[in-house]
């Protein structure tokens, strides 16, 4: 249930009810594609650093430990000891991805692993029911995700059968929510719009996905190789015709400054790999700009990452000692790292949505921008 409190432009501040607690939007999802936080970040950690919601991957967790095992151990929340909400994404994407090893069909998509290369068909029944396994709070449809190179053609086929799968998905999620069995029957459903860059091909899909009247949509296929004025312009042209009374979800997407613009466009849920998988390489996020701690100017520097964060890296060790350990190849530096990143990103979703609340985004967006272009003088 999502409940649209206040609007400074097209910038929106909620509150989305869940059965597993309600979300502040705008918010950021902190991605644990296979039930983990990369960079030995274990849910305990998560509910330090502001963490709302947390992400897993469905085509990961069907492959490996298999979706009936979690179902087995009592679902996704109780397998990772974690009691806030959880969306995982139908695995479209992923599935997608292995250009070389799938085939698309109507009832869905023949692929093979690309752990132990064994056969594997997934279509819109298969992922709600692996997701329903699982039990996350929020599982997304089955959609596919072209190539932002695909033709017009190709892309507008896609987007039909999209459609259909769709529809063969809430029906499909409808029924497991009924069964006895199931451990979450409140699971939601989020809807994913595609079209590549085609404003038209997005907007006759968003109006025909909105009439589903599902619990959340999503714009998938953004971020894979468009620019951000492309992606920025697709955004603007589709978010109004998805419904305002519902979450608006950009997959996959990305940088600080992205999600700034994407918020003052009407999106709500963002997620992203950057935040861990820059840290575990030791590139950490400030308001200042990116630092890379393995350059040899922070050898001597005794300043936590960013002066005032209330991150455990920031509030106990040294720029110094961090770019020791990330050196040594200590496991410790990677992790400090991506704990500092995430915390980043979630506070600055808690700063977004007072800025909107307060009705000053503009200038709050304008003043965060020219902060992370700034380069810090060492």
């Amino acid at each position: 249930m999502y409940k649209l409190l206040t609007t400074d432009g097209s910038a929106k501040r909620g509150q989305f009810t869940t059965v597993h607690g309600t979300i502040q939007t705008p918010v950021f999802m902190n991605v644990g594609t296979a039930a983990a936080i990369k960079g030995a970040v274990a849910t305990t950690d998560l509910q330090q650093i502001k963490t709302q919601v947390e992400l897993s991957n469905t085509y990961h967790l069907h492959l490996r430990p298999g979706d009936k095992i979690v179902k087995k151990l009592g679902g996704l929340h109780k397998f990772m000891n974690w009691d806030k909400p959880i969306l995982t994404d139908s695995g479209g994407f992923q599935v997608f991805s292995l250009t070389s090893l799938r085939k698309i069909k109507e009832e869905g998509v023949y692929f093979n692993s690309h752990i132990d290369g064994h056969k594997i068909f997934m279509g819109p029944e298969e992922s709600m029911q692996i997701q329903s396994n699982l039990a996350s709070t929020i599982a997304m449809a089955f959609d596919e995700c072209p190539s932002s190179l695909a033709t017009r053609d190709y892309i507008q086929n896609s987007v039909d059968r999209t459609t259909r799968w769709l529809h063969r998905c809430k029906a499909e999620m409808q029924r497991l929510n009924s069964l006895p069995d199931t451990i979450n029957p409140n699971q939601m459903l989020f809807g994913i719009n595609q079209g590549g860059t085609f404003a038209d091909i997005r907007i006759e899909h968003a109006k025909a996905i909105s009439e589903l009247d599902l619990d959340g949509y999503a714009l998938g296929g953004l971020a894979v190789g468009e620019t951000h004025e492309e992606m920025y312009h697709i955004i603007e042209e589709t978010v109004p015709y998805l419904p305002q009374n519902k979450p608006t979800y950009l997959m996959g997407v990305g940088t600080p400054a992205n999600i700034l613009e994407a918020v003052d466009r009407g999106v709500d849920f963002f997620d992203c790999v950057y935040p861990s998988r820059n840290g575990r390489h030791g590139h950490v996020y400030t308001n200042h700009g990116k630092l890379n701690l393995f350059n040899a100017k922070f050898e001597l520097d005794e300043r936590p990452i960013e002066e005032g964060c209330g991150c455990p890296a920031c509030k106990n060790y040294s720029r110094a000692y961090i770019r020791h350990l990330l050196k040594a190849k200590e496991m410790l530096g990677m992790r400090l790292c991506v704990l500092h990143n995430l915390y980043f990103y979630n506070t600055m979703m808690e700063e977004i949505r007072e800025a909107i609340e307060e009705h000053r985004y503009a200038s709050y967006k304008k003043t965060k921008l020219e902060g992370f272009e700034m380069k810090e003088e060492n």
